[in-house]
């Protein structure tokens, strides 16, 4: 059986602009900012662990910003769109796979054992250091900060950031 639907555009997000009701949003966003390019991971991983956790969570929105922002960083059409299939993409170093490897296990379901086994972080403490998995660990603590505003207030994707939210009323 074939259903026919119609995804309804929008000319604004459900919510008004989160910057404008809560002013302090821009704090936040630039000390997270701030926190994760201490330099101690490359920002191309972060970038692409943010992609994943777009994804990963279902936000078009967040999907569409992180796949920008690694283009406007210079990131390969390739790697861009074999970040939801990186396990057997070979677009990936084993740094980044195990960046990947760890946003998958914070972010989904382990119905059997733990989220984060042992075995993974020791494979990660194999490319990262101690200040360097915190940095990854706040690099998805970032997109996560966001993802109830784009889910809930669903800003429109792939638009400037002045058109993405709809305006607070006057």
């Amino acid at each position: 059986m074939h259903a026919n639907t119609t995804i309804q555009q929008r000319s604004g997000s459900r919510l008004p602009n989160p910057q404008q009701l809560v002013p302090e949003l821009a704090e936040i966003g630039a000390a997270l900012f701030k926190a994760t390019g201490n330099g101690s991971i490359p920002r191309a991983t972060i970038g692409l662990v943010q992609l994943r956790a777009g994804q990963l969570v279902g936000s078009t929105y967040l999907a569409i910003l992180h796949a920008g922002n690694l283009r406007t960083a210079g990131e390969s059409e390739e790697r861009i769109a074999a970040v939801a299939t990186w396990h057997d993409a070979p677009y990936f170093t084993e740094a980044e796979r195990t960046a990947l490897a760890l946003v998958e296990a914070v972010l989904q379901a382990a119905p059997h054992g733990e989220r984060v086994p042992d075995a993974l972080y020791a494979h990660a403490t194999e490319h990262y250091d101690d200040t360097a998995l915190a940095t990854l660990a706040m690099a998805i603590g970032q997109v996560n900060f966001f993802v109830p505003l784009a889910l809930i207030g669903q800003p429109l994707p792939g638009r400037p950031p002045a058109e993405q939210w709809t305006p607070v009323s006057a």
